[in-house]
């Protein structure tokens, strides 16, 4: 299929979104922009939050990277699941209780000013990195298979698809995403499907075929046993569970669209859906991962990791596979940006001004503010974009997990000491507690072999950077009776 076919499918893509943004964006307002007037359909919230869990990430490097680890991600997806009970039993019934708009409150009402302004931070930083390298990835895809060809540089390519971006999340904020994030959600899932079915159909492969072939081959190992390896099961089980905590629970793009929901019941409902489908979903990229392993080499492709998925459909794969698989990345594309720079604009304007709180400002002058912020979030993802691109990672899914594993620890450690203890903080101290984790873990990640030996640290840093944090905090902390704000949590 031609490159300029190909783009005038993105722009009717783009049209559709655009459209959708109209309809939701009518009479739109702060509190529509940052809780969606807490009236979001919870089966809405549920479908669409796949899209926005999983986004270009899953959507390439998963696939990618069963050449290298086998379905070994599988291990990591059983503590997903541990981690979304937690929060659908723990986190959600607090958010619930204190009527947040932004989760980070609670830490404001239960330790101070700067313990809620330190778990703002945290997330500023953690979401814009890590939404940023996911819009890198997918870009990076688009650049590489249409718009090369028709002569568009790379930054060109990053400014539209931003600006893209801008113009349908800037008045309904919320309220829109849940909409469209449904409609990218459909468009991922569709293309995974139609792609699974066509490499079955290919390779003359049934499901039982395919997964015998996928063994002898070695691509469908699940478990490690090792402990002194990065894959050990035990520690992928329990990061994976800390990592949905942090990363979803205690994330204020993933709990803005759960705690729009009215109710409680119908926010908890929303979590196990889709835990359920996540699960699945996960499943079938490893599926479709060693499905591409296995027709690669039929077909002399010689890519490996993130550019293995788009060099067998771009190359070797009939027209309209192409334009599905093309409608299931840019699907994937948008998630991994629109929510972010919504929720990372509501914790800004919050958190960090404290808008919501401001009596002496008009409805219009706060508007502007919000506006102001928002633009300046999507300036800085267009710079994280390019600085990606020149740093270029074979597989940005391991780059996206260690920078959570340093900035989402302060989180799970600010939430863990507010949760498991009555005591207060001295406050001028909580950011320095915040940083001593991820820099303790910084020194312990770089001097592993001198202290660890054989040993190697994976994606229990993080829970490493959270006992750290909390073990600052306790250094830190005051008796009960001491301390100097509310105990609200």
């Amino acid at each position: 299929m031609s490159p300029l076919t190909l783009f005038l499918v993105v722009l009717a893509y783009f049209g559709l979104l655009l459209l959708v943004a109209r309809r939701t964006s009518r009479n739109a307002t702060n509190e529509s922009f940052f809780n969606g007037n807490k009236s979001s359909n919870w089966l809405l919230v549920a479908f669409g939050m796949v899209g926005t869990t999983l986004s270009g990430v899953t959507f390439i490097s998963v696939p990618g990277a069963v050449g290298r680890d086998g379905f070994g991600y599988l291990q990591i997806t059983l503590g997903y699941v541990l981690g979304y009970l937690s929060v659908t039993f723990v986190l959600l019934p607090l958010y619930y209780r204190l009527r947040l708009t932004s989760i980070y409150h609670y830490l404001d009402v239960r330790l101070g000013r700067r313990a809620g302004q330190s778990g703002a931070a945290c997330f500023i930083l953690s979401r814009t990195l890590g939404a940023s390298a996911r819009l890198y990835l997918v870009i990076n895809i688009l650049q590489a298979v249409i718009l090369d060809r028709l002569g568009l540089p790379f930054w060109l390519t990053s400014v539209v698809v931003l600006l893209m971006i801008l113009l349908y999340t800037y008045e309904g904020g919320v309220k829109t995403i849940v909409w469209t994030d449904t409609l990218q959600t459909a468009g991922m899932l569709l293309g995974l499907f139609i792609c699974v079915a066509y490499l079955l159909h290919a390779m003359d492969l049934n499901l039982a075929t395919s997964l015998a072939r996928m063994q002898d081959a070695g691509l469908a190992r699940v478990f490690t046993w090792d402990v002194d390896s990065p894959a050990y099961f035990c520690k992928q089980v329990l990061a994976g569970m800390f990592i949905t905590i942090a990363m979803t629970g205690m994330d204020q793009e993933m709990m803005q669209k759960n705690i729009s929901v009215r109710t409680l019941a119908d926010s908890q409902k929303n979590m196990l859906l889709l835990t359920a489908i996540l699960v699945g979903v996960l499943a079938l990229f490893l599926f479709l991962g060693g499905l591409l392993h296995l027709y690669a080499p039929l077909a002399g492709v010689t890519a490996t990791g993130d550019k293995l998925f788009p060099a067998v459909v771009m190359g070797h794969l009939p027209a309209l596979v192409q334009l599905i698989f093309l409608l299931g990345l840019i699907s994937a594309l948008f998630p991994s940006a629109d929510g972010a720079i919504t929720a990372l604009t509501a914790s800004f304007c919050i958190d960090l001004l404290g808008l919501t709180r401001r009596a002496d400002l008009a409805e219009a002058a706060k508007l502007r503010r919000r506006q102001r912020v928002h633009l300046g979030f999507c300036a800085l993802f267009l710079l994280l974009v390019l600085l990606f691109k020149w740093i270029d990672s074979a597989s940005m899914i391991g780059v996206i997990l260690k920078l959570a594993g340093y900035t989402y620890g302060p989180l799970l450690g600010l939430f863990a000491f507010g949760m498991l203890s009555r005591r207060g903080l001295r406050q001028r101290w909580v950011p320095l507690a915040a940083l001593a984790g991820p820099a303790l873990c910084y020194a312990v990640d770089r001097n592993q072999e001198l202290i660890f030996g054989s040993y190697r640290l994976g994606l229990e840093l993080l829970i490493m950077n959270g006992l750290l944090v909390l073990a600052a905090l306790f250094l830190i902390s005051l008796p009960a009776s001491d301390q100097p704000v509310a105990n609200g949590g």
